[in-house]
């Protein structure tokens, strides 16, 4: 349902954005990411407060801060800290750090600190999903505002109100194309085994085209791998999946990121359907990075 706005009210149902940071390069923070952050935003807070839209909403991936050169370098170092050293209350262990990476990590607040510190997953990786980015970012964003005020370079309300929507975004029921794909990758896992064929993912490609016309086979695992640096020691690895600055859906989406964000267009696409006329349609992600829809 999409209710109607009349300007400077606070919209009850938001079902799209006004900014999003792509992360993997979409936002480039350097040496200060607040100010930076600040910088870029303004611009459209200036813009919708002189219209009369007094809000807007900001879409952060939860592994931007990975994305940050700066932290990437210091996330890397305590990586290694943590694969060898413990860290101790005192702050010894912080004179491991390079530098340049210990003025960055004093610069952060208190909270993202110890979430960097927290144990990593399995992999070796930083558990992104629980280092607050979105506080940080309007901890710094406020911060910056407030210096602006001060100067009278700003003299408009910011309120920024975070909310986490990771497993909420994950959670929902399965599409009937996406129920279709998993039952495929299924068959076709059992097929390889029953062939003999190991060290191979199931794979399914032609998906813009109906069920029946779809192809299975096996992908090469080791095709998949990448070397990083997992537990102080290089490993080989399946490389993360990240925002393709190149692709397709990221370029669609870079084409309509100003006018979405310096207007309201907001849209409720309703509950997946399972039957009628739109209930087999392919998400337009996926057309998008087969060359289907433009």
């Amino acid at each position: 349902m999409q209710k109607q706005k009349s300007k400077g009210e606070s919209p009850r149902y938001l079902c799209s954005w006004s900014i999003c940071c792509a992360a993997h390069g979409a936002f480039c923070f350097t040496h200060y990411p607040g100010v930076c952050f600040a910088n870029s935003s303004k611009h459209y807070f200036d813009w919708r407060g002189e219209s009369g839209y007094n809000y807007g909403i900001i879409l952060i991936p939860e592994g931007l801060i990975d994305c940050i050169p700066e932290v990437q370098q210091l996330i890397a170092e305590l990586n290694d800290i943590l694969a060898h050293d413990v860290v101790d209350e005192v702050g010894v262990w912080k004179k491991k750090l390079t530098p340049q990476c210990l003025v960055l990590f004093e610069l952060l607040p208190l909270a993202i600190q110890e979430q960097l510190l927290l144990e990593r997953d399995p992999h070796g990786n930083v558990q992104v999903a629980k280092i607050e980015t979105e506080k940080m970012l309007i901890q710094m964003v406020e911060t910056e505002l407030d210096q602006r005020k001060q100067k009278g370079a700003y003299n408009a309300l910011f309120k920024g109100q975070s909310h986490f929507f990771g497993y909420e975004g994950r959670c929902g029921l399965p599409s009937n194309f996406d129920s279709t794909y998993c039952y495929a990758l299924g068959y076709g896992a059992g097929a390889l085994l029953q062939s003999g064929k190991t060290g191979l993912i199931s794979s399914v490609g032609n998906l813009a085209a109906p069920v029946e016309e779809w192809t299975v086979g096996g992908t090469a695992l080791t095709a998949l791998l990448d070397v990083e640096r997992r537990h102080g020691k290089f490993k080989p690895v399946i490389k993360k999946a990240m925002v393709e600055l190149e692709g397709a859906p990221f370029k669609k989406f870079a084409s309509n990121r100003e006018e979405w964000a310096l207007n309201n267009r907001y849209i409720n696409p309703g509950p997946i359907q399972f039957v009628g006329p739109v209930a087999n349609k392919v998400n337009r992600t996926l057309l998008l990075e087969l060359g289907v829809d433009a």
